[in-house]
């Protein structure tokens, strides 16, 4: 039986409000404390670089729930609150103003920040990142048509705030350090893909660059140099590339941590009673087969479930296919599994018509999908990953009239 400190959670985002009422649901009933340094209600930060950017939804829209549904639930919320520290010993944490708060079960949903340039003249004011409301606010104050737009790094964020920013009359560029977009997360033949795609949009994106430093010019425009000489303008910058794990409380209070915090199937950490959720929890993944650190929204609510479970004496281990979205234009990226080492990919679709799906192999076996606008059959390959990835050949997934539904026969 949990004592009256009952569950405390440090972080206020997906897998924070997920947990909190997962525990609720799955029967908790002592008391539930949720932490947040930002002053607004946990929030969905996917779409900070889609939908809210346009102006298409408010930061309303982005709640995950709303008050009245944590209170019905009891869930006391400390928002714009720092943790200073924990007490692993004697349970408690170190708050603002030097109060102290006791725990049974403490769990840490820190999530991460986004990573910064280390370029000369990168603390400029206009050299943004993107990770929470305020940035948001920050950038949608440039966006005016016209206004140039040039973007450090071509990974998810990146891209999707190409699409946006082009679509509402911005000039954008896109500076990549890797010989292709998208580079670590989806093959070659999609990266192609989607630098057309962005090219045709008008977004100018140059692949191999070595940032030297950032100045800001006479007239106020921000200039960008490179190896080689290169150099481009801009009157805003936005970064985006990557995101660093919020581990330093677990790390001062003597957590196991590499990478995020290392924890279990069941999200426990190396401390008694201390336990990892989300963006900052590094996991032992069956599908890799090694330890990872995923950055999802399914990612965190699965380990919020996993948890919420023990902390009710029931075992849930996370052990799920990862898969994740971006929504760029009017394209539906879902991808599920994780490709790297595979031996070939089949395609079925046409990239020309923009509704596809790309079937990654090892062995003969699918081991990840990237799907194009085809949502119906990315659920079937996903459910086909997580079941081993057998039964089709090559021919059989190019095929569109083959049903993947139920695995036929292998045709030799």
């Amino acid at each position: 039986m949990l004592g009256p400190g009952g569950v405390v959670i440090v972080g206020a985002g997906q897998a924070a409000a997920e947990l909190a009422v997962s525990l609720r649901q799955q029967g908790y009933r002592e008391p539930i404390t949720l932490i947040g340094d930002e002053p607004s209600l946990p929030y969905q930060r996917p779409p900070l670089s889609k939908g809210l950017l346009t102006g298409a939804l408010d930061a309303e829209a982005l709640l995950i729930r709303g008050q009245a549904a944590y209170d019905k639930a009891a869930i006391m919320l400390r928002l714009g609150t720092r943790v200073h520290a924990i007490d692993a010993q004697q349970r408690s944490l170190l708050l603002d103003g030097g109060e102290r708060l006791a725990y049974d079960a403490l769990v840490l949903a820190t999530g991460g920040r986004a990573r910064r340039l280390t370029l000369p003249g990168a603390e400029h004011p206009r050299v943004l990142t993107l990770r929470n409301l305020a940035d948001v606010q920050r950038l949608r104050e440039h966006f005016v048509p016209g206004r140039r737009l040039l973007i450090i790094g071509a990974g998810y964020v990146g891209l999707e705030v190409a699409a946006v920013a082009a679509q509402a009359g911005l000039q954008v560029q896109v500076l990549e350090s890797a010989e292709r977009v998208l580079a670590r997360v989806v093959s070659a033949q999609l990266s192609a893909y989607y630098q057309q795609v962005h090219r045709r949009a008008g977004v100018v994106i140059s692949t191999g660059v070595t940032l030297h430093a950032i100045d800001e010019q006479p007239d106020g425009s921000l200039g960008v140099s490179a190896a080689g000489g290169a150099t481009w303008t801009a009157d805003v910058i936005l970064t985006g590339i990557g995101l660093i794990p919020n581990v330093e409380l677990a790390e001062a209070a003597g957590i196991a941590v590499d990478n995020g915090i290392l924890i279990d199937e069941f999200g426990r950490t190396s401390a008694p009673a201390i336990f990892a959720i989300g963006d900052c929890a590094n996991h032992f993944n069956v599908f890799a087969g090694r330890r990872l650190r995923l950055e999802s929204v399914q990612n965190a609510t699965e380990q919020a479930r996993a948890v919420a479970a023990w902390l009710c004496g029931k075992r849930l281990p996370h052990r799920i296919v990862p898969w994740f979205w971006s929504d760029q234009y009017h394209l539906k990226l879902q991808m599920a599994g994780l490709s790297e080492g595979f031996d070939d990919v089949v395609l079925r679709g046409t990239l020309a018509g923009d509704s596809f799906l790309m079937f990654y192999r090892r062995d003969g076996r699918v081991i990840a999908v990237d799907a194009v606008n085809r949502p119906a059959q990315f659920m079937q390959v996903k459910r086909l990953i997580a079941s081993g990835g057998e039964g089709f050949s090559a021919q059989q997934l190019a095929d569109d009239e083959v049903s993947l539904k139920v695995a036929p026969a292998i045709v030799s």
